[in-house]
């Protein structure tokens, strides 16, 4: 599914992006150019970095 559409980046071309270490939308927007445009899709971006974030910190009980 593409998550930017003014440059046609996919939501897994984005979560390769921040698995890479991108943790901002800058950062992902100079990695692949998402974000850069219109900016519609900053939300789902900033979406997608709390989400791969969340995945990658172990919980603790």
């Amino acid at each position: 599914m593409y998550v930017c559409i003014c440059h046609r980046v996919r939501e897994c071309e984005i979560r390769r992006v921040i698995q890479a270490g991108a943790r901002s939308e800058d950062s992902v927007g100079d990695a692949c150019d998402a974000g850069t445009g219109c900016g519609t899709c900053l939300d789902r971006i900033a979406d997608l970095i709390d989400a791969e974030n969340s995945d990658a910190v172990p919980v603790f009980t």
